[in-house]
């Protein structure tokens, strides 16, 4: 049993570690003070209550989340020219880099409909958007995230590896792991084939609809108003 892999990074050339180690450090720390910053700040500040800063934290949790998921792993890879990890550690940056990616995904979707609501049904907006809706809005996607990650890393985890250790990518993902399987990787690839569409799709089809919704409503307003100026000429 294969107890740890190989990461093989974005580059193998030596020169260009401590440039791209540079790089990837200020990129995370400003994704890192920005996100943290934002969470923070709609925690302290009693004007940011609201539906929509609720879920902007939200959107920067995720994002914090994922990021630093992958990023301070390979920050070290960059500094100590150290590409292996352990089969726990892969298991575990896998798992929380797809809870996160997975929930951000649908935080959007969830700030399209908010902001449906605040410019369709403005006068309904605070009775529609209850603290009570907004917390599940946001709990049913962590836990369907977790859920997902949980039977992707169960299916994959528990299956038979070659004996080859290299991931050629700079963190663990889905697909490069499948590819050392020896075992049957049809069901593996067929359950995140069929997730990942359902989640591109839904999510869409979420934004999209909203987003119509509010420009139909833009229009009727505007048309409303020259046609008000109309009537008064």
């Amino acid at each position: 049993m294969l107890n740890e892999f190989i990461l093989m990074g974005i580059t193998d050339l030596p020169e260009l570690q401590p440039l791209l180690f540079g790089l990837f450090f200020i990129v995370y720390m400003v994704s890192l003070v920005g996100n943290l910053g934002l969470i923070i700040l709609t925690n302290i500040d009693s004007r940011l209550q609201t539906p929509m800063y609720f879920f902007l934290k939200h959107l920067s949790f995720t994002d914090l989340g994922y990021s630093t998921a992958v990023g301070p792993r390979m920050l070290v890879n960059f500094a100590v020219d150290e590409h292996t990890i352990s089969r726990n550690s892969c298991a575990t940056q896998l798992m929380f880099f797809s809870i996160f990616i997975i929930s951000e995904i649908f935080v959007l979707s969830t700030m399209a409909y908010d902001r449906y609501v605040a410019i369709c049904k403005p006068l309904l907006y605070t009775v529609i958007m209850s603290q009570t809706l907004c917390r599940g809005l946001v709990a049913i996607p962590y836990l369907y995230s977790v859920i997902l990650s949980l039977l992707t890393i169960i299916k994959i985890f528990h299956s038979s590896f070659c004996g080859h250790n290299v991931i050629r990518h700079f963190y663990c993902d889905s697909l490069p792991l499948i590819s050392l399987l020896c075992s049957d990787t049809h069901e593996i690839k067929l359950i995140i084939l069929v997730f990942s569409s359902f989640n591109l799709i839904s999510s869409l089809l979420i934004v999209f609809v909203s987003y119509i919704q509010i420009l139909v409503t833009i229009l009727r307003m505007n048309s409303m108003r020259m046609y008000v100026k109309t009537c008064q000429i």
